[in-house]
This record gives C-alpha cells, structure tokens and sequence, in this order.
C-alpha cells in the first residue's frame, strides 16, 4: 500500500475582526476536510489585517503565548475532530520578544511545536522588522499524521537554502504561508510571477512538492486614508517538477487541494541524485556571512 498525502491551500481575505477571521478560516477547513484533505494551510497572520504597513505600536497587544494563541485553541479542537493537520501561522509574544511564527497542529489536536520565521524583511509595506525578531528555533520539520512537513514563512520563501535545509531534514512536502502583494514604493513592481517561479524551482531542486498559501483583497491603512496594501492571492500547488497542479488567481476565493504519492516522490528523488551528488565540502561560502 502506497503512501499518500493530500494537502489543500486557502485562498481569502481578512478584516479586523479576529474571531470572525478564525471562523472564515474554519469554514474553508471544513470543505477541505470535505474534500478529502489531510493537511489544510491557510495564509500567513490570518489573525487579522496584514499589520506591518506602518510602525504603529498598538499591533503588539494583538500578540500572544503561541499555545494560549486564539487561533490555537480555536482550531486545535477542530483538527482533531476533522482529523487534519493544521500548520497555524500568528503573532507570538514569548515574554518580551515577539515572534513571526507557525504552530504545527497534529490531526489528532496536539500542538507538535512552533517554528519562527528566519528571514524577516523591512521595506515600504513590508516592515516587520519594527514588529518581529528573527526566528530562534532553527528550521523545522515535524513527522505529522499526513506526511512530514516542511514549514517556512512568506520571506523564508524566497530562500533555496531554507528549502534545501528543510528537504535535508526530510521533508515530503514544503508550506508556505504568505501576505504579499502590492509594492506602495513603485506601483509598476509586480512580483506574482517571480513570487511563484521562486518555490516552483525549490519544488524542481528538491524533488518535492510545494504549497503556497496568500490572502487576497485591497487592506486600506487606517492611518493612511490614500494608501493601502492590495494582496495578488495567486496562491498554488506546484508538485515535484515545479508544474503548477492546482492554482488560483489573484482575486479567487476557496480551496485549492491536489494528492501526491509520496513513496512515488522518494523513489524519484533518490533517482534524481540531486542528494547523493551533493557537495557540502564545496559550499563554505553559504556558511559565511561574508565570504572573502
């Protein structure tokens, strides 16, 4: 009997209002679970509005312990009793640092541990440095229910190395949860396509299929009543040879699911050889954060 893996993404938009944010999402993870879905990733800090437009300091109340987080205990329950894996993106606090992370909820409800985003960008639109430390618990992959998954965070994603460390650790299937869109810096800057070309590739260099996950809608700035920050969705699955097997458009809403046989995709990863032809005794430099 083969193993199989069948993951699903949620494409949605989000207001202000938490509790009515957990149930949207609720609602798409039950039709996913519907469908057959074993793993269900809904998109980064669906909590609320995409906060980190601007420096403002009211956002930090919104963030929480992670096992005490309401979308925690709100959805642990619900996937223990649909029986899917919940990878849960939030704004921790943990004392008086505040994290960028991803709670990694088993089918059966138990919390598996959090993983905190790596890579955290600072720029127009984009400014989670003023909100976010960089992740102090390593990359991580969990053995799930499902599958054993392989979990980065929006900027994470643009980074082969974070993939590749993932895969390394033995990762079957690679999430990223993301909010990206607009660039308020220069209106013309669209980057949909290479934001998708970008995973396709860690899918083609690591055998391994990848899912996307991205809000859509336009979120104005409240302080800033000419501006606002528009999400382009375009949230896919792509499988092991980086082709897109299911995907939206920017302003679709639902569920996109796809099945992938996993002792299929070990067996074509070995023949790939990309593993085996490693050479780590070459690569230094990526080690270095400044190679001389």
């Amino acid at each position: 009997m083969t193993r199989k893996i069948s993951v699903a993404a949620i494409q949605t938009s989000y207001g202000m209002d938490l509790q009515a944010n957990i149930k949207k999402t609720a609602e798409f993870i039950r039709k996913a679970a519907a469908g057959g879905a074993q793993v269900v990733l809904p998109s980064e800090l669906f909590q609320g509005p995409y906060f980190c437009v601007a420096q403002q300091e009211r956002w930090f109340a919104e963030a929480h312990p992670w096992r005490e987080h309401p979308c925690v205990t709100a959805l642990a329950p619900l996937a223990r009793e649909l029986g899917v894996v919940l990878p849960i993106s939030i704004f921790e606090r943990e004392g008086p640092h505040y994290f960028n992370s991803l709670v990694m909820v088993d089918a059966d409800g138990s919390l598996l541990g959090v993983y905190r985003k790596s890579h955290i960008p600072d720029g127009p639109g984009y400014m989670e440095k003023y909100y976010f430390r960089p992740g102090d618990t390593g990359f991580q992959v969990w053995d799930t229910k499902a599958g054993r998954l392989g979990v980065g965070i929006c900027w994470d994603q643009w980074y082969p190395e974070a993939a590749r460390a993932m895969a390394l650790m033995g990762a079957e299937v690679l999430l990223y949860p993301t909010a990206i869109g607009s660039e308020p810096h220069d209106a013309s800057l669209d980057t949909a396509a290479p934001w998708r070309r970008a995973m396709q590739g860690h899918a083609v260099s690591n055998v391994i299929p990848v899912v996307g996950a991205n809000r859509i809608g336009f979120e104005p700035w409240a302080d800033y009543p000419n501006g606002g920050q528009a999400f382009y969705g375009s949230s896919f699955i792509a499988d092991h040879r980086g082709d897109l097997v299911a995907d939206f458009g920017r302003e679709d809403e639902g569920v996109l699911a796809a099945e992938f046989d996993l002792d299929f995709l070990a067996t074509h990863r070995a023949a790939w050889g990309f593993f085996r032809d490693r050479r780590p005794d070459l690569y230094g430099a990526l080690t270095k954060g400044r190679p001389q």
